[in-house]
């Protein structure tokens, strides 16, 4: 099946939030979807979702639907997601212990399989099943590992400094929860998860309601 290249960044979300509803499908024995059932589970337009789908090929049937296993399959290829990934985290605080403990992202195909830290109370110790190393071995087990994608969650003084420790290794996508825009290379991928940014868009938009 002839498959484009490129696609939206909104495009790409919306393929997320497909293959997540597919997969609650799939484990509910839900063999067939349609476009319709799609929109009232998703707020999603038949349209749209229609658009997303034609930038891969032809899917579904006119009149009969999506066959949720098949889709399911196809998106996961497009998505990347038919392989497993490993992950490297670094900062094993809060934030990161949690991440670690939360058993969802293999359902994914996602992996955090070693994790960073510079405190001597948390280096050596086991969290989510994970041994925390040093962050003076992250350059030698990335290499090793060759490891691509990176987890950041350090306090942000120390945040641009890890990034870049972090691409020169080889990591090639970042997750960042920290509130800093970083500045690198433009063949990197960055992907900021500002809670505090995303909370304060919720709170305008409720006051724009008043």
């Amino acid at each position: 099946m002839e498959r484009t290249t490129y696609i939206p960044q909104e495009t790409a979300r919306r393929l997320s939030l497909y293959l997540r509803m597919l997969r609650r499908l799939r484990q509910e024995k839900v063999r067939i979807v349609s476009s319709d059932q799609i929109r009232r589970f998703l707020s999603v337009s038949s349209v749209q979702f229609r658009k997303d789908l034609s930038y891969f090929g032809e899917f579904g049937k006119r009149g009969v639907g999506y066959d949720v296993e098949l889709l399911t399959k196809e998106i996961e290829k497009i998505l990347g997601t038919d392989v497993l990934h490993e992950i490297t985290l670094v900062g094993v605080g809060r934030l990161g212990s949690a991440l670690l403990e939360y058993p969802g992202f293999l359902e994914f195909n996602l992996k955090i399989s070693e994790a960073f830290d510079s405190h001597k109370d948390k280096v050596g110790k086991i969290c989510g099943g994970i041994r925390i190393k040093h962050i003076r071995q992250l350059r030698w087990v990335i290499k090793k590992r060759n490891l691509r994608i990176a987890i950041l969650s350090v306090p942000v003084e120390f945040a641009q400094e890890v990034a870049q420790e972090l691409v020169s290794y080889g990591i090639k996508a970042i997750l960042n929860f920290a509130p800093v825009n970083l500045v690198l290379a433009a063949d990197v991928f960055v992907s900021n998860a500002d809670m505090a940014s995303e909370l304060e868009s919720l709170v305008y938009k409720l006051k724009q309601k008043k």
